[in-house]
């Protein structure tokens, strides 16, 4: 009878022990984990939705800034639903090639944003950018508060005409809606470095850039 009681006590030693055990070590493993994406994780990103021109040569640039945490290929301004490139290129749909340039505030500002877009591309000439015509390659700022749509009107007015001496036509308007572009699209100058269209058009553009941007580079 003994025997049998001191095995029992000594199942419910054991069982309590591994609970406890147990109970320590979720805990443990959720602090860790807490610790660890506070590391790697910016308490608040934010986003910018640009048109300027090419979205390859538009891509091309702002990945390399820092305090940019991703850049997509898009399409945003037009009417159609998950147009595709071939769409979008016959310049009846309404979208601009545009960048989704998320970013973190703490390391590079909206209006920082604004001052490489200015330099970047012309935004003097209506629906072109060089060789590159249709109102898919036109100027435009898609804001996503009111925040952004003054940041936008007043970089417009006071800082673009610093650049430019002829009038700005880069269009400003709420972004309604965007959509990620093909796979293809995605880092093209990046993955096709020898392309005739990255080395004669994008390359000049990025190289300028890189000389004026030099300590916001990543």
């Amino acid at each position: 009878m003994r025997k049998k009681i001191f095995m029992t006590m000594l199942i419910f030693v054991i069982i309590a022990a591994l609970i406890q055990s147990c109970s320590f070590t979720n805990k443990s493993e959720k602090i860790n984990f807490k610790q660890h994406t506070d590391k790697i994780m910016p308490e608040k990103l934010d986003t910018a939705v640009l048109g300027a021109g090419c979205f390859w040569c538009t891509e091309a640039v702002f990945e390399r800034l820092k305090g940019v945490e991703s850049v997509e290929a898009g399409y945003s301004g037009g009417t159609v639903s998950n147009p595709s490139y071939e769409e979008v290129c016959t310049s009846t749909t309404g979208h601009a090639e545009v960048a989704r340039i998320i970013f973190d505030p703490a390391v590079i500002s909206y209006d920082q944003l604004l001052d490489v877009y200015w330099t970047v591309h012309d935004p003097t000439t209506l629906n072109r950018q060089g060789a590159d015509i249709g109102t898919q390659y036109r100027s435009v700022i898609f804001y996503l508060n009111d925040e952004q749509k003054q940041k936008a009107e007043k970089s417009k007015s006071e800082v673009a005409p610093t650049i430019w001496d002829d009038p700005i036509v880069t269009e400003i308007s709420p972004l309604k809606n965007f959509y990620k572009a093909e796979d293809y699209h995605q880092e093209y100058y990046d993955n096709n470095p020898n392309a005739s269209y990255c080395q004669f058009v994008i390359n000049p553009k990025v190289q300028k850039f890189k000389k004026k941007f030099k300590d916001w580079l990543k």
